[in-house]
């Protein structure tokens, strides 16, 4: 069961590095004004979301179930947390909504909204960490 903890956190993390940096790389795309650019941006958006944060999302979702089938677990801190990994799923989704938006020439929001949307995965990160830590009754 280590070993299957272990892979979970190494995927949790690719996963959260890819949340974490594509929306950064929206607000640069959001800001660009050269051809050059432009076409730079969507390479390394389009290789971050379907090379790394995909495969490691999907992983991380599997890798977290399979713990949850041998832990057992059935609390209501845990379903919580459920809840808010199924967000962070609906998220990484609607990021790659705005990459094709991207893609497209279709982007329709500012750097500035990109900035907040980029606090988003933080916010549920810290509320995982405490879940987990706290484990509170509810």
């Amino acid at each position: 069961m280590l070993w299957v903890k272990a892979f979970h956190i190494i995927f949790m993390v690719t996963w959260f590095a890819g949340l974490f940096y594509l929306p950064r790389l929206f607000v640069y795309h959001a800001q660009a004004d050269d051809a050059a650019g432009i076409a730079r941006f969507k390479i390394m958006e389009r290789k971050l979301y379907y090379g790394i944060m995909t495969p490691g999302g999907i992983l991380t979702v599997a890798f977290g179930g399979w713990l949850w089938g041998l832990l057992d677990i059935h609390a209501a801190w845990f379903y919580l947390k459920v809840g808010l990994v199924t967000t962070l799923v609906a998220y990484h989704l609607y990021c790659g909504k705005l990459l094709a938006d991207f893609r497209h020439d279709r982007n329709r929001h500012s750097h500035v909204f990109y900035r907040w949307f980029n606090e988003f995965p933080a916010v549920i990160l810290i509320a995982v960490v405490i879940l987990v830590v706290v484990k509170p009754t509810l």
